[in-house]
């Protein structure tokens, strides 16, 4: 068998553009991945179609030895954009393996060791009241595992997503988050799983000041509190305070998440297979966590192909916690409908069913992706109230 095309579809589908990309083979078999460097599909689409160049004639087997050839055949190696193409082909090349054998993708990653994957909501508020009818309305749908966002700031001026001028003060979103979140644990009581997102908005000193300020044993996990190109401010974070940390799902290697796994700056490894390499890279993450009694906690804010290998990475590695999705009854979010993708990941309640469908368990009408058109978006650029940007 050997690859004749690579094909990536930078496409906006439902509320936001997807990068798509389908690898088809001499033999009819193809297979679907898709990039998670959301707001750049463009660039990911660009080194997609350079790794075409000496893709096509490889055969689709050797997929490990595809994915050091990607990575390795440019002296500036690695890299956001690089790794998000790598992850999109690597994940389609899984799909075409575990379809030519008739074998789900897990079975290739070493075989089923859950029945399920168990998932996480996500939920958010602009008072105290509705953040607690909404953490209530998910426990009486079965939601044990629920992640908060911060509060945020009101809109100064509404423009066109990039051009909103979104007001956003940590130390006002600290505040207010640290005074709702001990309540909502008191209301809910011990039993739920509680955390929340800071989508990396914080300095240490505004994380560490959060954390002082709520009762030991409110959050079960913090995300992202700060940016992650610099491990030593996570390690001076976590000498501040007790909470456990959820990082990764920016991290584009194994390399990039050596230094918070092997220090123990995170407790939740938050891997991307869209993002870190694909399911080769992402498999060799999960090894290394469990060598250190890290869980997985997989980011997975995209749609059905990114929850399909996602499952697939849940359902074979030991070492698992919950998986994000963006369905829910306090999230607008849906994946698309049948028509766009005629096979998908169905939620149950809370969790999604491991399935032994030949391959990732996900089709893409391609009809219908080709006749898509790329939307330029920005995500929105925070302002403080001195006029100086802030991070997303």
């Amino acid at each position: 068998m050997k690859i004749t095309d690579v094909k990536p579809y930078p496409v906006w589908i439902g509320h936001r553009n997807q990068c798509l990309v389908k690898v088809e083979t001499d033999e009819g078999i193809y297979g679907w991945g898709e990039s998670g460097v959301s707001g750049r599909e463009l660039a990911v689409a660009g080194a997609v179609n350079h790794y075409r160049e000496f893709l096509i004639g490889r055969d689709p087997m050797q997929r490990d030895a595809l994915w050091q050839t990607m990575y390795r055949s440019q002296y500036f190696e690695g890299g956001r954009i690089l790794t998000g193409a790598i992850s999109a082909i690597d994940i389609a090349l899984y799909d075409i393996v575990g379809k030519a054998l008739g074998v789900p993708v897990y079975d290739l990653l070493g075989g089923k060791h859950r029945d399920y994957v168990p998932c996480f909501a996500t939920t958010g508020a602009r008072s105290y009241e509705q953040l607690l009818d909404n953490v209530n309305l998910l426990l009486e749908h079965g939601w044990d595992v629920i992640r908060i966002g911060a509060a945020e700031g009101p809109i100064k001026e509404r423009g066109t997503d990039y051009n909103d001028r979104r007001l956003y003060e940590p130390r006002e979103s600290i505040g207010v988050t640290a005074d709702w979140l001990p309540r909502i644990r008191e209301a809910v009581g011990p039993a739920p799983v509680i955390g929340v997102e800071y989508h990396h908005r914080l300095s240490v000193a505004e994380a560490a000041s959060f954390c002082q300020r709520m009762p030991s044993g409110t959050l079960d996990f913090l995300e992202e509190p700060i940016r992650d190109e610099t491990p030593e401010a996570y390690a001076v974070l976590r000498q501040m305070t007790d909470v456990p940390f959820a990082v990764g799902e920016e991290f584009a290697s194994k390399w990039q998440f050596l230094p918070y796994i092997e220090r123990g700056l995170t407790n939740f490894v938050r891997v991307d297979v869209c993002n870190v390499g694909g399911l080769t890279e992402a498999k060799k993450v999960a090894g290394w966590s469990e060598a250190h009694y890290i869980d997985l906690m997989p980011h997975n804010p995209l749609g059905p192909v990114c929850a399909a290998a996602t499952i697939q990475l849940a359902a074979a590695v030991p070492n698992f916690a919950w998986m994000e999705v963006r369905v829910s009854p306090t999230e607008q979010q849906a994946y698309p409908s049948a028509e766009i993708f005629p096979l998908q990941p169905k939620l149950e309640g809370s969790r999604f069913p491991v399935l032994d469908t030949p391959g990732l368990g996900v089709d893409v009408n391609e009809d219908y992706v080709k006749a898509q058109s790329f939307k330029f978006w920005e995500a929105p650029h925070l302002h403080r109230r001195d006029g100086s940007y802030t991070n997303w």
